[in-house]
């Protein structure tokens, strides 16, 4: 089926529109079929997992681990959650990669979590996938004309976006998100049982990666005793997701960000006469916060994490760093700043 798509796709190279009618006629394909692989992982799931849920505040333990002295100054974990053109776990780019390296050079009480696949309740990229594994793989080497026929990997990721917002499967799909940031937040530092001060969590996504994050944001808070903060890069959010649970949403939008444009549009959460929706009432509350980056496009070498020259002597991801960076989230949290927060 893989070499069936790729010697069609192949044929149609030469045609932008015969292009981009497959794509029209794979996307409806993925939308029928999107929800069968979050409902196919929920199922194959163990009767202990299925009917033992995580207790609050239940957390593995770090005795033993060779880092126990440096994890006693480890109370903030960076959790990084990437746009809808990513293909795998370990596919970052410079820029994400540098960002993510100055973060916690900048705090040094802080670790990267950069492994989580968010467009995958199993938190497995696209080459673990037998099916189509073989496809992703070329369109993933970008060689030939196959690096833009990526416009189907951000398809199939659309739709894992539109599961997370989907009031039907999002619930079960952000669960397994939020399992998997767990997971891999203990590998990078395991998480102390009883910490002396609650933990710093802070979610940064771009594109439809906030989405994602924000739908893990309800478990997340449930499982840690955490201040759980979300940083949107140009996100894509429907508004609902993770609201007034998380301690703040800062939203980052580049001056010439168009697709940034489209979410306060399509999405009525977002509108501003809807008083009542979560975001809205985060908004009165004072626990989202929208601001210009700068002149950032959605992505590429202009994007919040482009390595192009900004202004001179700083690229678009220095000016993003700098941002972030100036946001007054980053100093330890004590449980007089978890009070106030509703929790679920």
């Amino acid at each position: 089926m893989a070499n069936l798509l790729k010697q069609l796709l192949l044929r149609l190279a030469g045609g932008t529109s015969k292009l981009l009618t497959v794509a029209a006629v794979v996307l409806l394909f993925w939308g029928t079929f999107a929800p069968v692989g979050t409902l196919v992982w929920w199922l194959n799931q163990s009767t202990e997992s299925l009917g033992k849920q995580r207790q609050p505040k239940q957390l593995p333990t770090n005795e033993g681990t060779a880092s126990t002295a440096r994890s006693s100054n480890i109370n903030c974990y960076i959790i990084y959650l990437p746009g809808v053109g990513d293909f795998s776990t370990n596919q970052l780019t410079s820029g994400e990669e540098w960002f993510l390296d100055q973060l916690v050079r900048l705090h040094p009480n802080c670790v990267a979590v950069r492994d989580v696949f968010p467009y995958s309740a199993e938190n497995k990229d696209l080459g673990g996938q037998r099916f189509l594994s073989p496809l992703w793989h070329a369109i993933g080497r970008e060689d030939g004309w196959l690096k833009n026929a990526d416009v189907l990997i951000k398809i199939r990721n659309l739709w894992r976006l539109a599961i997370s917002a989907d009031d039907r499967y999002g619930p079960v799909y952000n669960q397994g998100i939020a399992d998997a940031i767990l997971e891999r937040m203990n590998t990078v530092q395991p998480i102390a049982r009883n910490p002396q001060q609650p933990l710093n969590l802070v979610l940064i996504g771009t594109s439809g990666g906030v989405q994602v994050a924000l739908g893990a944001v309800p478990y997340l808070d449930r499982w840690l005793e955490a201040r759980v903060t979300v940083v949107s890069l140009g996100g894509a959010f429907n508004g609902e997701e993770g609201f007034g649970i998380a301690d703040h949403v800062y939203h980052l939008y580049g001056e010439r960000d168009w697709i940034e444009n489209i979410g306060p549009v399509v999405f009525p959460s977002r509108w501003r006469w809807s008083f009542a929706s979560p975001l809205n009432q985060a908004r009165q509350q004072g626990q989202y916060t929208a601001l210009s980056s700068g002149n950032h496009a959605h992505d590429g070498d202009e994007g919040y994490l482009g390595l192009a020259i900004a202004e001179p002597q700083t690229t678009f991801v220095a000016l993003t760093l700098q941002k972030v960076h100036q946001l007054p989230f980053w100093k330890t949290p004590t449980r007089q700043d978890l009070s106030h927060a509703p929790r679920e």
